[in-house]
């Protein structure tokens, strides 16, 4: 039980996603300007990500690998997570025409998040067992869902502060992000 809570605190905190890897950078930036569109959207790729990786396991763990089509992978990989998500775009515009509405273009583009791929391949290249795979696929959606909302925090303050003319918008959200990264980093070896 303890390493399965080391995992998770380190894949959620301390070798965070966006932050040591740099993977999912596009929603990580898009939607972060709004702290409800930040919620909306880290639900969405837990939910993405957390389902996605137990399906895409199976298939590689029961399919896959028995039939010796492990080159098969990504393309299979890929389908199951574009499926995924075309369910919960659905179901958003369902639920919640709103946040459907302010997640835009961001909300399909997770079919293409890198981090949705790279937690099922991970998962595999890893050598994880269910209980890990289970873990590590809730704790890198969890902290990228911690670190998009915490980011899109400070933006909502950074647009009402002073910041000079050229560091308006993006230059000083990406600044930001590099502060996160570099205090982030200093976890690093806590696990």
């Amino acid at each position: 039980m303890g390493e399965l809570f080391a995992l998770f605190l380190s894949a959620s905190i301390i070798n965070n996603i966006i932050l040591t890897r740099f993977l999912g950078m596009c929603p990580f930036m898009g939607v972060s300007k709004k702290s409800d569109s930040a919620l909306g959207m880290g639900a969405a790729v837990i939910f993405v990500i957390f389902v996605s990786s137990i399906v895409t396991y199976a298939i590689y763990q029961f399919i896959l690998w028995p039939l010796n089509l492990t080159y098969m992978d990504l393309i299979v990989f890929i389908l199951v997570i574009a499926a995924f998500v075309q369910l919960v775009e659905m179901f958003i515009k369902k639920t919640s025409p709103s946040l459907y509405k302010s997640l835009g273009i961001y909300l399909p583009l997770i079919t293409t998040n890198c981090a949705v791929l790279g937690v099922a391949l991970e998962n595999i290249s890893y050598g994880y067992n269910w209980a890990e795979m289970m873990t590590y696929s809730l704790a890198v959606p969890a902290g990228f869902a911690l670190v998009l909302y915490v980011f899109s925090t400070i933006r909502e303050r950074l647009d009402i502060a002073n910041t000079p003319k050229a560091f308006k918008g993006n230059p000083i959200a990406l600044i930001v992000a590099g502060l996160m990264a570099i205090a982030f980093s200093g976890l690093a070896g806590l696990v």
